[in-house]
């Protein structure tokens, strides 16, 4: 299993935290493999160290996978969790109050977003 991070709005439009799993399948030497999931584009992104958007909804349905740096999400409800290089969050807030993004290193970032049809 490969554990990732949803990050989507309620009933209530508030934003939330959700574990989820993505199921591998043993590939051999290769390694574990999920199965193809269907994106519909890649955007590379580098921000200062200074970094702190309040809050705002995702702008479609995307992965963020952080490259390097560490970053404190704050939800809605006042749940606030960071996250590092190497973690991955599946952003579906596209809609309701939102969520908060700040860098908690004293370093650029760099991230990819990979968008969802």
């Amino acid at each position: 299993m490969f554990e990732i991070t949803r990050v989507y709005s309620d009933e209530n439009g508030d934003s939330r935290f959700e574990k989820k799993a993505i199921g591998l399948q043993d590939e051999g030497t290769i390694g574990e493999l999920s199965e193809t999931l269907p994106v519909s584009g890649v955007i590379f992104r580098e921000v200062e160290a200074s970094y702190d958007y309040d809050f705002h909804n995702a702008p479609q349905r995307q992965y963020l996978i952080l490259l390097d740096g560490e970053i404190e999400i704050e939800t809605s409800l006042g749940e606030k969790k960071r996250f590092k290089g190497g973690d991955v969050l599946l952003l579906e807030d596209v809609e309701g109050k939102g969520h908060r993004t700040k860098n908690i290193t004293d370093q650029p970032r760099r991230s990819v977003f990979v968008t969802l049809p």
